[in-house]
């Protein structure tokens, strides 16, 4: 049998899984169940991004498309066995700052968030359901986006609202940590210098945010009490006056759920583009006037972001680019240095055009990176470092 982690990943019509060894930092397969609830597709690679056959099936929900995956595993990996299984968390709230074994108590805890993030925990949830229910004893560890973040100091933890709504936990949280978790990792191995320092990552995807390291530790991020704040999304709008809100329910009549649909579900580069696309690779090919006023207003907010999470450190010695937009979008990473030349960053274009992982010029005096995103493996990791403490509690045999 080969011991393997499961990291899982479920969205609100997706759900991601990547298979790593359980003694080492080792991709075997990664997939994903697309359209839950239509169709159902799923995709299935080896290591090295081979497509592997998968299983025939349904996936009306969460369960069904994990059912989907694992069959399709077991097709390709006979001796596959999951001694744990990870999940990504959205929102940990107060009381969860590290990754937690999911118990009864801890599933009520989780559920009691979802008004925090009502487009993410729910499903997260779901997945965990699923896996429990397909790996049964199997412990289900959780990991949250959130937990990264509760090195705020006061001043970017908070709102200026009643203290008694700061103890309830309307806070500033901050998401997207396990992705920051891993690039923070990932400068520290390439570059321990930099990484000591104070250092911007901009997490630049569907989801958007960016956030202010100093010396590995999270002091401030766009996100705040909800993942809609701060930078445009691909459907989210990002950082909006709440008197909109107040607006839109008092003026136009709207419900909670319509002005929900609208702010989540029908804004950010999607809104913006008049309906066009939530796509950067579809507006950076478009003509259309308004696609490139959506990508004006998104670099136009990144830059703007990058100022304040550079005074909220005294300054910035290096700003990283990941996610898919920071990944692979030349355009937008180049167009966001151009303006910020007056901060010491200076964008090498040749580099940038080749993807090389420096992607400043030698005269820049911050350093501009791009580092792949690996989500699945911070939650292996956890995963991997959570059965090595419990066997470590276990009496040794006489």
């Amino acid at each position: 049998m080969i011991p393997v982690i499961l990291a899982l990943n479920a969205g609100s019509s997706s759900l991601k899984f990547v298979v790593y060894a359980a003694d080492r930092d080792r991709r075997l397969a990664q997939g994903l169940v697309d359209r839950i609830g239509a169709e159902g597709s799923i995709t299935l690679t080896d290591a090295d991004g081979t497509a592997l056959p998968v299983a025939d099936g349904v996936a009306q929900d969460h369960a069904q498309a994990l059912q989907l995956a694992l069959d399709s595993l077991r097709a390709a990996f006979p001796d596959f066995r999951a001694v744990a299984v990870g999940h990504r968390v959205v929102h940990g709230g107060i009381a969860f700052t590290a990754p937690v074994r999911v118990d009864d108590t801890v599933l009520a805890q989780l559920e009691s968030l979802s008004p925090f993030a009502p487009l993410h925990q729910p499903h997260n949830i779901a997945g965990i359901r699923a896996a429990i229910a397909a790996f049964p004893g199997v412990p289900q560890i959780a990991c949250f986006d959130t937990a990264f973040h509760r090195t705020h100091p006061w001043v970017n933890d908070t709102f200026a609202l009643p203290r008694s709504l700061y103890d309830e936990g309307v806070r500033r949280y901050g998401f997207h940590g396990l992705s920051y978790d891993y690039v923070s990792s990932e400068l520290k191995r390439r570059a321990p210098t930099v990484a000591a320092g104070r250092v911007v990552v901009a997490h630049l995807g569907n989801g958007a945010s960016m956030c202010a390291i100093q010396d590995g530790r999270s002091v401030a991020s766009t996100m705040g009490f909800t993942a809609l704040d701060g930078l445009p999304m691909g459907t989210r709008c990002g950082q909006l006056d709440p008197g909109v809100v107040l607006y839109l329910m008092e003026q136009k009549g709207l419900s909670p759920d319509a002005v929900q649909d609208i702010l989540y579900r029908q804004s950010g580069l999607l809104g913006l583009s008049g309906g066009l696309s939530n796509d950067m690779r579809t507006l950076e090919a478009s003509q259309a006037p308004e696609a490139q006023q959506a990508i004006d207003y998104f670099v136009f907010r990144i830059q703007r972001e990058l100022g304040a999470m550079a005074a909220a450190m005294g300054g910035i010695d290096a700003l990283v680019f990941c996610g898919g937009i920071g990944e692979n979008s030349r355009q937008v990473r180049a167009r966001v240095c151009e303006r910020t030349e007056w901060m010491g960053i200076e964008i090498d274009h040749g580099r940038n055009s080749r993807n090389e992982t420096l992607v400043s010029s030698e005269m820049s005096r911050v350093h501009v990176m791009v580092i792949a995103t690996d989500e699945g493996i911070v939650i292996a990791r956890a995963a991997r470092g959570m059965l090595a403490a419990e066997q470590a509690r276990q009496p040794a045999r006489p």
